[in-house]
């Protein structure tokens, strides 16, 4: 807790002391309190106690230490790709994928003050998505660990000049002046996030399923496209496939996948059974419900 700034600190003490009265309603999160993954949080679970993890790793190890039920991580955001390494530490973690949420996000820029902003501190993630904004502005961008701890130290060091972006949230939470509002670089600008528990969850009977999973093929000619054959040829939509080293190694690389459909499922079965056939490894991470913001934009797609 003593890496976040003072003023996050006294927030963080006060929702830990309110998590650990109560794990079962607790969502650990990244981040300090006023950051997206506390909004997603809020906004999955409204009657959940959210619970500020310094670090990916931190949220996990609360989760798997019964100090919080769930966790929510993000996973990918629509204008900036990949934003937490899960292949990493989801395998090793023993937990499982329950569910997804869809956050849109909204970035603003925060100061102490009405001094013209010439440096604005945030996470690489907004910093990036927000660059256009900033190069037009002549405002320097600075890197921090996370959104709304940038806006913490900001509230702390209270320099004239230095801003924070961040959400709505953590003006609130720290006494900030919001600057600007949605200064994204996109209206369609979402971040998906999984949802992360102890024990695996069964989605219920007739609503849209996805499942995640992991696979290594083995190390000869046209495996991977082997592997994925059967996908194609029982029908089965992939949503996602991202390919990670395994350990440095260049001659052995792991894949993490989303498809539709529920494992117990004839054609994902069949599909399944091929992919296990050309692969060293096969692992599924979860099985969840599709949230419906899948469904909103298929519709617009189409």
């Amino acid at each position: 807790m003593e890496n976040y700034p003072l003023p996050a600190r006294r927030l963080v003490a006060e929702m830990a002391e309110k998590a650990a009265a109560d794990p079962s309603r607790a969502i650990a999160y990244q981040g300090a309190p006023g950051a997206n993954s506390h909004l997603a949080a809020l906004g999955y679970a409204p009657g959940c106690t959210p619970l500020p993890s310094f670090a990916f790793e931190d949220a996990i190890d609360a989760v798997r230490e019964g100090r919080a039920d769930r966790a929510i991580i993000p996973i990918e955001n629509s204008l900036h790709g990949r934003v937490a390494d899960m292949h990493f530490l989801l395998p090793e973690s023993g937990l499982h994928i329950t569910d997804e949420y869809f956050l849109r996000i909204r970035h603003c820029l925060m100061a102490v003050d009405d001094s013209p902003v010439k440096n604005a501190t945030s996470h690489p993630q907004a910093l990036g998505q927000c660059r256009h904004y900033l190069r037009a502005r002549g405002i320097q961008p600075v890197s921090y660990a996370d959104t709304a701890g940038a806006a913490a130290l900001i509230a702390e060091t209270r320099q004239p000049g230095e801003g924070a972006i961040a959400p709505y949230l953590a003006a609130e939470l720290y006494g900030l002046r919001l600057v600007a509002e949605n200064i994204e670089d996109s209206d369609d600008n979402m971040t998906r996030f999984l949802v992360l528990a102890r024990d695996a969850s069964m989605p219920a009977p007739g609503v849209p399923v996805m499942t995640t999973f992991m696979f290594e093929v083995q190390n000869v000619a046209a495996s991977l496209y082997k592997a994925l054959g059967g996908f194609a040829t029982n029908g089965v939509n992939m949503t996602k496939l991202e390919s990670y080293m395994v350990e440095g190694n260049f001659f052995a690389t792991q894949f993490y996948a989303d498809v539709e459909g529920h494992p117990e499922d004839k054609n994902l079965v069949l599909a399944f059974e091929e992919l296990s056939f050309y692969s060293k490894e096969m692992k599924i991470l979860g099985v969840y419900p599709a949230h419906p913001f899948r469904a909103t934009f298929e519709e617009a797609a189409g």
